[in-house]
């Protein structure tokens, strides 16, 4: 897909709970076709130690409004200064970039979406995409407690929610892969992301019981183009770029 760098206008900038904010963006031309799983690459302004763009996930694009979302965790520098955005000021991204999910080729496909903490993001954009294909996707979402949850209301408009928290404060206790939703059902595909330790536990559940299972993993990347290689990963094709070959890989081709 061609790729595009463009300086967008902050729309809002809303709290979503704890340290996350949703940063909606709009432009003055329609925005460029995207597909769920890809990310883009923002350029942090007036931040002294922030010399590199960040990768953010794609969110969810809303063609009405002509927005992008971007579900923002402020836990360093940049991300902090992206989480103090206001109205009208620009945000320089570059867009798309990587490969994204698999989608559907049947409404009767099922497939069930799991996310944890921010790693939620890429997921919102999916199920929508696949409600409007005719699928109806379903959510296993987990967190640490009840005020780590991201979007639910936004997730529910789009297919049915599972949710773990590991205290026990909403949902089920523990973590996705304990869930009773996967001993009661069965599904065709599995996409994921999130920290790598559920997304290893989940590769290794579709493993088990032969179902073709798809990450979305979250190296560190700098210029989301394959160039600056600090986001290399191993995989049974030797060692490949996450943000070009990816960040989207089927689990058979990752040696975890």
């Amino acid at each position: 897909m061609k790729k595009y760098i463009l300086d967008l206008t902050v729309r809002s900038v809303e709290p979503v709970g704890g340290r996350y904010v949703l940063i909606k963006l709009t432009g003055d031309e329609p925005l460029p076709e995207m597909l769920p799983g890809q990310f883009v690459e923002v350029r942090v302004d007036q931040s002294p130690t922030t010399f590199l763009r960040r990768p953010i996930s794609i969110n969810f694009v809303n063609r009405e409004q002509n927005e992008l979302w971007l579900l923002v965790a402020a836990i360093g520098n940049g991300t902090r200064r992206l989480a103090s955005l206001h109205e009208g000021e620009n945000l320089n991204c570059v867009l798309p970039l990587g490969n994204g999910f698999t989608m559907p080729t049947k409404a009767d496909e099922r497939l069930l979406l799991v996310g944890g903490g921010v790693g939620v993001a890429p997921l919102l954009y999916m199920g929508a995409e696949m409600k409007r294909m005719g699928c109806e996707p379903t959510f296993l979402l987990g967190a640490r407690s009840a005020k780590d949850l991201l979007m639910l209301d936004e997730f529910r408009q789009y297919g049915r929610v599972f949710v773990t928290t590991e205290d026990g404060s909403e949902g089920e206790r523990g973590f996705v892969t304990n869930h009773s939703l996967l001993s009661q059902e069965q599904f065709d595909r599995i996409a994921t992301c999130g920290p790598k330790p559920m997304m290893v536990a989940v590769a290794r559940y579709a493993a088990k019981v032969s179902v073709e299972c798809e990450v979305s993993l979250e190296n560190m990347m700098a210029c989301g183009l394959g160039a600056c290689l600090c986001c290399v990963e191993k995989t049974t094709e030797g060692n490949l770029c996450v943000c070009k070959e990816g960040p989207v890989f089927n689990t058979k081709r990752l040696l975890w």
